[in-house]
């Protein structure tokens, strides 16, 4: 009988382990464009515990559906699905076993595109003057399209600028380095990223001689809510328009000085002059913010850069390298959040007009709002974050960066709150 035992518990171990071993994923493609099945576009399934590994290849049926036996185990994992030449991507957390992934049509150009924010940023340090630009660019396409061309996204750098180096985020997605190729007319450039529905997020950093004084010229391409230029305190603002531009003073920053225009055109000119010199240092806020979600100044190393489809690493994909998070933003959140306060209570003021929506940069635009500004339900945003706080802490522990009895304690908590919290939404 206790032969009998000890067989019949080695037969389970060993079904159980198959079974463990041959874990299906399955999922849905759809159009996002047209509400139909994604037939026959390429899906790939790639592994994020070995970095960025192509695991599996497929093709969608005529329903959209596609399957992949998870034969490395049940870590996490990324579908990347291929529809007219751009890539889009969707995550499969630890013990997954179902995840959709949303594709759309892709038109050259686009005529619904705007700009929710276009920040300049200048420092000076004796004769160079350094400046960042951060533009947020909103594709709000109906029905939802993707917008990609060889000349993508414009916009133009000072006289004399040098470009040191360009980034893309595209929605949800994690900042990627871009390259800024220059067009025929002087001082123009380009970024061949795709536009995908939702908000895309580009950085441009420069650097130009300076003897002082600079005379800017942004000539936006494109409307946008707000355009704002920061500077150190000891440096100053002046526009050849006065009306133009108004002073928000930066309440988490005492260094820094804001002026932002509002509701501007494509075309509109917008010239203003700075002069000085200074710098801008981090208020302890988003030092500790960099410092808790891992963010970094540099692009990424040894990653393929080429945008569109399927041609490098995934912008919307989770990086395994979390110190090159967020990027493009620093110092980007404060300032809108600034304006942002400004703008609604202004706008609360006026009677029967209610306040405008300003996103908050800092959260992804599809957890940000809903249709028309509306929040996105709090416990959906909880989920969302509870995943990604598990996606990390997997990442940090197989890096190395903490102890085994570090990660047990993590994810004792995490899995805890995340059982609540999925109670709570059914």
């Amino acid at each position: 009988m206790k032969e009998f035992a000890k067989s019949l518990a080695v037969v389970v171990l060993i079904a159980l382990s198959s079974f463990a071993a041959a874990q299906t994923l399955t999922g849905t493609a759809t159009n996002g464009t047209t509400g139909k099945p994604a037939a026959g576009d390429e899906i790939i399934l790639i592994n994020l515990s070995n970095g960025m590994e192509v695991a599996a290849k497929t093709k969608a049926d005529n329903a959209g559906k596609f399957s992949f036996k998870l034969t490395d185990g049940a870590g996490p994992h990324l579908i990347r699905a291929i529809h007219q030449g751009v890539t889009y991507h969707q995550m499969a957390p630890q013990g997954t076993n179902l995840v959709d992934v949303q594709v759309y049509d892709v038109a050259r150009k686009i005529p619904d595109l705007s700009m929710t924010a276009d920040v300049l940023r200048f420092e000076a340090n004796g004769n160079e003057l350094h400046g960042k630009r951060l533009f947020a660019v909103n594709n709000s396409s109906a029905p939802a399209r993707t917008q990609m061309n060889d000349h993508n996204f414009e916009f133009y750098v000072p006289e004399g600028a040098k470009i040191e180096s360009a980034q893309a985020r595209a929605p949800n997605g994690q900042p990627i380095a871009a390259e800024a190729t220059p067009q025929a007319e002087k001082n123009r450039y380009a970024i061949a990223f795709p536009l995908r529905p939702g908000e895309t997020q580009f950085q441009v950093e420069y650097t130009m001689p300076y003897s002082g004084s600079l005379k800017v010229d942004p000539k936006p391409l494109y409307p946008a809510q707000h355009v704002v230029v920061v500077i150190p305190k000891t440096m100053q603002f002046s526009a050849a328009n006065a009306s133009q531009f108004q002073s928000m003073q930066d309440p988490g920053s005492s260094d820094t000085v804001v002026q932002v225009a509002q509701q501007t055109k494509a075309g509109q000119s917008l010239v203003f002059t700075v002069s000085g010199t200074g710098t801008i240092s981090e208020s302890p806020s988003q030092v500790a913010s960099g410092t808790a979600q891992g963010q970094g100044e540099g692009p990424a190393q040894g990653r393929d850069n080429r945008p569109g489809g399927g041609l490098g690493v995934p912008i919307d994909a989770p990086d395994p390298l979390q110190q090159y998070r967020w990027p493009i933003l620093i110092g980007f959140a404060l300032v809108l959040a600034v304006g942002a306060w400004v703008v609604m209570k202004r706008q609360s003021a006026t009677a029967g007009v209610p306040a405008a929506y300003v996103p908050d940069p800092t959260v992804p635009s599809g957890a940000a709002r809903a249709s028309g500004g509306v929040a996105a339900p709090r416990s959906t945003m909880l989920l969302e974050a509870l995943k990604e706080e598990m996606f990390q802490l997997e990442l940090e522990r197989r890096q190395g960066k903490i102890t085994p009895a570090e990660y047990e304690k993590a994810k004792a908590a995490l899995d805890q709150t995340l059982d609540r919290a999925l109670k709570r939404q059914s």
